[in-house]
């Protein structure tokens, strides 16, 4: 049973953008829901344009509305949202023109700056002016491979700003990752940096510009940002200048709703990354439908979160301007020279909403960090992502970072541009469990036959009604073979979302992995995080890996972990391991062999890759290691031979 860590104040609850929300619903439709979270889920989804419509109205979206709101398609992904209405993103988010803060940053080193709201506006439409200069019109790509700074929202804004489409890597990637992402949609511009810093070291970009070019050959112009305060000399434009020598522009043209305002990744660790086109307004409407109604994020609060450009929760943060909040950025390694880095940066600048993957809160606790000599008055709430949360960090949240917190687990990724289950003001908080369905979103649990499963029973994640934030499409798919096959090949026009999930007698859900990584040993499905959750609770143990080895026409588990320091695999430690396994999971749980491995390979954006290393193990090819952020651990899987 899932333990109850926080139970939502009346005045929370009263003061909320959900309650103002269902406030306003109730009204006009003449429908009570009262504090019944999932009565009003229901409404949004068996109302479904409707509630579209309301959102579009409450959030006061800057553009021309149409009255047609859904143009319906029996085929589930060429549904479309506001099929002849008209906005500019740009101009959504820049809200403000006044001297407050709209975005600070701050690097590993150190080193601030910020921006005020009337700057920001400023240097959009500078920018927007000095694109349309490069001959930069509707529809042409710019491509970015940058940091995490102020310059890199300038230049998206200014890029949106004129109907350009917008796509981001982190500099993490090295140059063939860079290369099979950009040369698919072929850009014309290339924005980077001069350098970036991670954990102690500077890191050059300006060096790996010219292999790019000659890989990419659509690109006819390189902007440079400066990092920092050096000013690195280059044979390339400079951001500043350009922004120095440019007239400000203040045109917003409005575009389609469904106009594609940028290109995300899929992570490319199994196959060549896909390239998935999201809309303007189809991520403009979800975003802050999970910023203000679920995240409750209002004007002048001061959003976190601790992302790269290579993952969508950067674009999830600077939607967070939209809702007149100031948005904080930060670059670097999380943990640069002590722990608390990031406590620290929220402590100073009174963050509102503090975000991170859900294997931050896992490192803080298994380090024993104690928040109890932090001035965390004004945190009102903690979102985390990336994997699933167990159950030992929400009580770990609430006993050392902040009793009076609103502990957001969600759920959604790439594909969505945004999160499928969600956080709420109005309901309980109980250890592992996500809380909600997001409204709008029709999200089921479906058996392999394509049932709904009773509560407590896993399945499927799945979405049974379109959605704004699908994709608009993918780019090279006019067969539609790439997203048909992503979503929709296990259950007809329904989206299959790729989660291993059950559903609670809370109306929440708890997500046991990706479900093309369950194990099936003896043909029963086991979800990974049921054993990380036993296996990371050992001191010994840092992090951990397990997958499926086709062992004598089945499967039998493989677990490999990564030790603390100072540690070893000892054969203790490994009949604690399984005891504990069989103990708290069930005796089909336990690993048939437990390995040391020197380290856990991972995506940019932090997650572990159950897939690459299933398929090392198993003799397949591993088409693509540019897409991981340490490609060298896959080769102790290559080497490796595991005995009887």
């Amino acid at each position: 049973m899932s333990e109850l860590l926080w139970t939502p104040s009346k005045s929370k609850i009263e003061n909320s953008n959900l309650f103002k929300f269902k406030t306003y619903i109730e009204k006009k439709y003449n429908t009570s829901f009262g504090l019944d979270y999932n009565k009003l889920w229901k409404w949004s989804v068996s109302n479904n344009e409707a509630f579209w419509s309301e959102c579009w109205d409450f959030f006061k979206l800057n553009g021309t509305k149409q009255k047609e709101i859904i143009q319906k398609n029996k085929i589930f992904h060429k549904t479309k949202f506001f099929p002849t209405s008209t906005l500019n993103f740009a101009k959504n988010l820049l809200v403000k023109k006044n001297d407050e803060v709209s975005i600070l940053f701050r690097s590993e080193t150190g080193f601030e700056k910020k921006l005020s709201w009337r700057q920001l506006y400023e240097k959009t439409c500078k920018f927007s002016a000095f694109l349309n200069k490069l001959g930069i019109v509707k529809g042409d790509r710019v491509a970015a491979y940058v940091p995490n700074t102020i310059e890199t929202v300038i230049t998206f804004l200014g890029t949106a700003k004129i109907g350009g489409i917008w796509s981001s890597c982190s500099p993490d990637f090295g140059i063939q990752g860079v290369v099979d992402r950009f040369l698919q949609i072929e850009p014309k511009v290339l924005i980077s940096a001069n350098h970036y810093f991670y954990n102690g070291k500077k890191i050059s970009l300006l060096d790996k510009i010219p292999e790019i070019l000659k890989k990419i050959p659509s690109i006819n112009q390189v902007i440079i940002c400066n990092y920092d305060d050096e000013d690195t000399s280059h044979n390339y434009i400079s951001l500043n200048k350009a922004l120095e020598e440019s007239e400000m522009d203040e045109t917003f043209e409005e575009f389609e709703f469904n106009h594609p305002i940028y290109i995300l990744y899929s992570s490319g660790t199994t196959g060549y990354p896909k390239c998935i086109v999201h809309g303007a307004g189809n991520a403009l409407i979800e975003q802050m439908k999970e910023l203000s109604l679920h995240c409750d994020v209002k004007e002048n609060d001061r959003l976190f979160y601790f992302t790269s450009t290579g993952w969508m929760m950067w674009n999830w943060l600077v939607a967070g301007l939209a809702c007149k909040a100031s948005i904080y950025l930060y670059d670097g390694f999380p943990f640069y020279k002590n722990i608390d880095c990031l406590i620290k940066y929220c402590e100073h600048h009174k963050f509102t909403l503090f975000g991170v993957a859900a294997k931050y809160i896992d490192q803080l606790k298994k380090e024993k960090f104690d928040a109890k000599n932090y001035n965390l008055e004004d945190l009102k709430t903690i979102t985390s992502t990336g994997s699933p949360l167990v159950k030992e960090s929400f009580v770990y949240v609430y006993e050392k970072i902040k009793k009076d917190v609103h502990l957001g687990s969600i759920s959604g990724g790439t594909d969505v541009v945004g999160v499928i289950n969600i956080c709420n003001i109005f309901n309980n908080i109980y250890a592992g469990e996500i809380q909600s369905p997001s409204l709008g979103i029709d999200v089921d649990v479906f058996d392999d036959q394509g049932n709904s499963t009773p509560i407590d029973e896993k399945g499927e994640l799945v979405i049974k009604q379109p959605f704004p934030s699908m994709p608009v499409m993918f780019w090279n798919d006019a067969s539609e073979d790439k997203i048909l096959n992503a979503y929709f090949r296990k259950y007809k026009n329904i989206w299959h979302h790729g989660d291993y999930i059950q559903k609670t007698k809370h109306g929440g859900y708890i997500i046991y992995g990706r479900s093309d990584a369950t194990l099936k040993p003896g043909g029963v499905r086991i979800g990974t995080s049921e054993i990380y959750r036993q296996v990371e609770s050992f001191d010994a143990i840092a992090e951990s890996i397990v997958i499926g080895q086709n062992y004598k026409d089945d499967v039998r588990i493989i677990l490999f972990v990564k030790l603390t320091k100072g540690n070893k695999l000892s054969d203790d430690l490994v009949e604690a391991i399984k005891k504990k396994i069989r103990t708290n999971c069930s005796p089909r749980h336990v690993p048939s062999k437990i390995i040391h491995c020197p380290d856990i390979p991972r995506t940019k954006s932090n997650k572990i890759v159950e897939i690459a290393v299933r398929k090392i193990i198993n003799g397949e090819n591993i088409d693509n290691s540019e897409a991981l952020a340490n490609p060298e651990a896959l080769e102790f899987f290559r080497q490796l031979t595991i005995d009887e």
